[in-house]
């Protein structure tokens, strides 16, 4: 009896001791979780040993610089094997667009047939280029940001030919620009026909031959609330359709046109109008083309898109309702750096408000998945369950019909069905039932032959053990050991971020 004693005093004399130490490991690891949590889609048990061992300041440093990141070889190799995302716009059009009639002869419902399905491989590798970036890239910044400008920016691939442009509008107007200036960005997605058809700016036009103009004004107005000003952004339904006049003749180059390799949006000026035109209280001075530059110019660098860019960085990066001395700083930053969307992120991830926000987002159901599968380190063989599920937690990747793109705060996405959704998710990928090893291509054998492999609870144990809620804490520590993995996964913990 009294050697156990000593025994136990001996234990908590070493409990005592090393509470110092935990209570420091604890909030070490909570901030390598935050700043995993917000410049990632949530830690993989490399990256969380990573940022532990080189500090977040570094991480952040590094991740701020994506080109000086190498990608892993897996991640290259794999992306390289998708053959359409380096195709041109007007190249998809031409290979996978609509079929057109041949010495007057109409293409058959097998020919068509077969064209709809050889575009829906267009639309397969653009989502898993994205899921296999978000899994397994190094620059994980780089992938949110992809992923948050592309919803600012928001198109339908339901519309029209934008499901065989999605893929290439996010890779040539959104990707290169993701950490560059705001210019360049709007610049490049107004001029992408992905957004000219979505917009409908194809069906905006001056009258060619003095007769009546048909103007539509969908792109105009959207530019202004969504993309660049916000709803209060000071404007005038005068300016609205000035704008839209202004960008009359920006349109999608037929497909016979003989354009250059990869170009399909053109201006036609025998579409514009060429009358002067005051655009928000300024007289533009360029002419056709260059005018629809001047005004996103405008645009670009006005204190009203500063400030609304502000707010949708610091909602996404700190809380649903951001602090407004916190957006004020990050507009000023905006308007002094020409807007340079990485010295804005710099100086958002060096506020201390920023640090305060652990935990105060929810995951959408994109991130949240993601999340689970690199937190997990499941091999990534098929992206095709991943998107599924994805979808059936009610964000379909690219299919936001919507041009205000998906919301990422909590009252777009809590509610107790979609709780249990993601609780049924957790629940099955943690135990093997989401088939992302299974080769794609394998086929009913394949199917046949898969075997599971469960999540180990080990590994999440590992990245998330310190900092889980007591309340959490206490029914992982209850369950069976072949049930923590999903208790971790379905954990309001994770739902966070």
């Amino acid at each position: 009896m009294a050697r156990r004693s000593a025994g136990i005093l001996a234990a908590a004399s070493l409990l005592l001791l090393l509470l110092p130490m935990r209570a420091n490991a604890i909030d070490s690891d909570s901030q390598v979780l935050h700043v995993l949590n917000r410049l990632a889609f949530g830690p993989t048990f490399d990256d969380f040993s990573y940022v532990k061992t080189v500090g977040v300041d570094r991480y952040i440093a590094e991740q701020l610089d994506p080109a000086n990141i190498a990608e892993p070889v897996e991640l290259r190799f794999r992306v390289a094997q998708l053959d359409t995302l380096g195709l041109g716009a007007a190249e998809l059009r031409q290979l996978y667009g609509p079929l057109r009639p041949v010495a007057g002869v109409k293409p058959s419902l097998d020919d068509i047939k077969a064209q709809q399905q050889r575009a829906s491989v267009v639309f397969r590798e653009a989502e898993e280029a994205r899921v296999l970036r978000a899994v397994l890239s190094r620059r994980q910044l780089e992938q949110v940001m992809v992923n948050f400008w592309f919803n600012h920016f928001n198109i339908f691939a339901g519309e029209g030919l934008d499901r065989i442009w999605v893929g290439n509008y996010e890779e040539r107007a959104i990707r290169p620009y993701a950490l560059g200036r705001f210019r360049d960005l709007l610049f490049a997605v107004a001029k992408h026909p992905a957004m000219l058809v979505y917009l409908d700016n194809t069906r905006n036009s001056a009258s060619a031959r003095g007769g009546e103009d048909r103007l539509n004004e969908n792109f105009a107005r959207e530019v202004m609330e969504l993309h660049t000003l916000g709803a209060d952004g000071g404007y005038t339904q005068g300016d609205v359709e000035t704008l839209a006049r202004v960008f009359t003749g920006w349109r999608v180059s037929p497909a016979d046109s003989g354009e250059l390799p990869g170009v399909a949006a053109v201006f036609e000026g025998a579409y514009h109008d060429y009358r002067p035109k005051v655009f928000l209280g300024r007289k533009l001075q360029a002419p056709g083309k260059q005018e629809g530059e001047e005004a996103l110019d405008i645009l670009a660098s006005s204190p009203q898109t500063a400030h609304h860019i502000a707010f949708e960085l610091a909602q996404y990066f700190v809380a649903d309702a951001p602090p407004p001395g916190l957006v004020d700083r990050l507009a000023a930053r905006f308007l002094a750096t020409a807007g340079d969307i990485r010295q804005v992120l710099r100086t958002l991830f060096d506020s201390p408000e920023f640090w305060a926000g652990a935990g105060q987002k929810y995951k959408t159901p994109y991130e949240f998945v993601i999340s689970a599968v690199r937190a997990a380190g499941a091999p990534v063989n098929n992206p095709r369950p991943l998107l599924a599920w994805i979808a059936r937690l009610g964000m379909p990747l690219y299919g936001c019909e919507t041009p205000d793109g998906y919301k990422n705060t909590a009252e777009a996405w809590l509610s107790p069905d979609a709780t249990m959704q993601r609780i049924a998710f957790a629940a099955a990928f943690a135990r093997g039932a989401v088939p992302v090893a299974m080769d794609r291509d394998g086929g009913l054998a394949a199917l046949a032959a898969y075997r599971p492999a469960a999540a180990d609870p080990k590994r999440l144990e590992a990245i998330f053990g310190s900092t889980l809620t007591p309340e959490t804490r206490t029914v992982v520590d209850a369950a069976a050991p072949k049930e923590r993995a999903a208790l971790i996964l379905g954990s309001p913990d994770f739902m966070r971020r």
